[in-house]
């Protein structure tokens, strides 16, 4: 089973090539531990990249390459930890510490590089025009107020791993949803991190 978006240019990918072991969510919060550290300084240094970007998109109207492989990286390693635990629960398969594409395992994320991007959007795109969107990640990814702390691709991959438990599989329909849903929180984090001009879509999936 896998799910893959492949005409906007972000690309996220992720394959449920057989089902989790029963419990084995239940320790996933610690076995990614020394993930979460990690990503915790990238994303300090995706924010920087994303500032020097701005300035670079106003000036010359290109994202710088290296730059840009960089913060795909993250998003990249983000999505396999999220795959790996509480984003999906995809896989039992320990992520690999690295930014780069790995075929080997069962969730990835490309985009496209753009070869040229708008001086104009890049002062607005990342918060005006993003507003709607950031309303409905709010609500997938559990930000949506003060007393909103689960959101729904959390409790859907709960919801995935219980029927393993009791099953042996991982609904289908559920898996779907659960990466239609992540597909949108990284088309958004993309648009918004100015690494494309073309607008995200509302729908989960083409």
């Amino acid at each position: 089973m896998s799910q893959e978006q492949t005409s906007y240019p972000v690309t996220v990918r992720g394959e449920l090539t057989k089902p989790p072991a029963g419990g084995w969510w239940l320790l996933k919060w610690l076995l990614g531990i020394p993930h979460y550290i990690i990503l915790a300084f990238l994303w300090i240094a995706f924010a920087v990249v994303c500032i020097i970007a701005f300035f670079a998109i106003l000036f010359t109207g290109k994202y710088p390459k290296g730059l840009f492989e960089f913060n795909t990286g993250v998003l990249r390693w983000m999505w396999r930890v999220g795959f790996y635990s509480y984003e999906a629960l995809g896989t039992d398969k320990y992520p690999p510490f690295s930014l780069k594409p790995d075929d080997d395992y069962p969730a990835d994320l490309e985009i496209e590089y753009p070869e040229s991007l708008s001086r104009g959007l890049v002062l607005v795109k990342w918060w005006l025009l993003a507003i709607p969107h950031y309303i409905i990640i709010a609500l997938f990814q559990g930000g949506g107020g003060q007393e909103s702390r689960v959101g729904l691709t959390f409790i859907l991959a709960i919801f995935g791993a219980i029927a393993v438990l009791f099953t042996g599989k991982y609904p289908e329909d559920i898996f779907k949803l659960v990466i239609g849903v992540n597909r949108w929180t990284y088309r958004v984090a993309a648009y918004a991190s100015l690494m494309t001009d073309q607008y995200p879509p509302f729908r989960l999936w083409d």
